[in-house]
């Protein structure tokens, strides 16, 4: 790969560490403030590969009616993008918000935390963590000089990036799902979606060529779905700073955990009701944090699950189609799962207005199927019936 792919960040970089001293404090000092991204090496930023992969451990699998290699655990973030896919501009932009996630970590990790807002008070900086969070996406962003516009749910109007409309990319974001819960040590995380040209409505879920989500827990890590590459992909962050491949999942599976957000819908949603006593009632163990990107992320790594919000007349949709729920849907159904607004899937709705809002469920075949039944009387992916002659 060339090197200016391994060089996307304008030092929004953390100091990497020797394994020997993974465990002491990163001073605040060793954090680049400025945006000098000359003085950046690609070798500074992700350094060898992490693991020697040979032939034969590598699998050939059919896609789009093309032969491709399927990526290997314990690949870098770069050689797994160089194999997912030929366009270096959409390999550039995940590069570059792969970076931006690592510092987001930092931040985080680093935040002083009052009553009211979490801030970080590095140099100059005195910020709340999810309007930092904002900055560094944007920024990142326009010095991949393949993004054309892109939005955050902090600032949701298009910013205009410098990059091409022909080859170019459009990125919607959430800075930092979960922002209010970083004073009480939850895990939170970053969602974004990547759209082919200079569009952001008038498209579906659909359309991305690439969406992805970032997540600040006990691990840091960075997981992607390619339209046109098999799986859904975590990547954990390690000590040196690096990205390595550490999973990928194919198959959601069926199994008895359940996520339920905005339960107030039950109130006056009597089938959402409903559908809450069902999993009570069967014994489903409960896993939910308040947190979308946890909550989802679970069904991910654990291949099993549901996760469920649903409105009511007196309990709206809060859950922006453009930047949570359509790139969480495109993960989910890479992975393997299925995705759901009530009657179809989330990455067949048209975004019109970038503040769309709606409601969903993500999980299993079965468990949407449910979903769909117990709160419409039907499902599209129920298997028909066949006539009698």
């Amino acid at each position: 790969m060339d090197t200016s792919m391994a060089s996307c960040s304008r030092s929004i970089l953390l100091p990497r560490l020797s394994s020997h001293h993974s465990t002491a404090l990163l001073h605040p000092s060793s954090i680049s403030t400025s945006l000098n991204h000359k003085a950046l090496k690609s070798s500074s930023l992700f350094g060898e590969s992490l693991k020697t992969t040979t032939k034969s451990s590598l699998r050939v699998v059919k896609a789009n009616s093309s032969a491709i290699t399927r990526c290997a655990i314990g690949d870098s973030l770069e050689e797994f993008l160089a194999k997912a896919t030929t366009d270096k501009g959409l390999i550039r932009v995940l590069m570059c918000m792969g970076e931006a996630l690592r510092t987001i970590a930092f931040k985080v990790r680093t935040a002083s935390c009052g009553g009211t807002q979490c801030v970080n008070t590095f140099g100059d900086e005195q910020l709340a963590v999810d309007v930092l969070a904002d900055k560094l996406l944007f920024d990142a962003l326009e010095y991949s000089h393949f993004c054309k516009y892109a939005c955050s749910e902090e600032l949701p109007e298009l910013q205009d990036m410098g990059g091409p409309t022909e080859g170019g990319f459009s990125v919607a974001f959430d800075p930092l799902d979960g922002s209010s819960i970083v004073d009480t040590n939850f895990s939170v995380g970053t969602i974004f979606g990547v759209w082919p040209g200079d569009k952001l409505t008038g498209v579906t879920g659909g359309d991305q060529v690439a969406a992805a989500m970032g997540i600040y827990g006990p691990r840091t890590t960075y997981v992607l779905a390619l339209k046109d590459f098999p799986g859904t992909h975590e990547f954990l962050l390690l000590d040196d700073g690096k990205w390595q491949h550490v999973k990928e999942t194919t198959e959601i599976g069926e199994g008895k955990l359940f996520c339920p957000g905005n339960l107030r819908a039950t109130y006056d949603n009597p089938d959402y009701d409903k559908l809450i006593q069902y999993y009570v009632r069967e014994k489903y163990t409960l896993r939910y944090t308040g947190g979308m990107v946890p909550d989802v992320n679970q069904i991910i790594v654990k291949e099993k699950g549901i996760f469920t919000n649903v409105t009511s007349p007196t309990a709206k949709a809060k859950l922006r189609l453009l930047f949570e729920v359509a790139p969480l849907g495109l993960l989910i159904e890479k992975a393997g799962g299925y995705s759901s607004d009530g009657t179809k899937s989330v990455l067949d709705k048209v975004i019109e207005n970038l503040d769309d809002r709606t409601q969903v469920a993500y999980g299993s075949k079965n468990e949407i199927i449910r979903f769909e039944k117990t709160l419409y009387g039907s499902s599209r992916l129920e298997e028909p019936v066949p006539v009698a002659a």
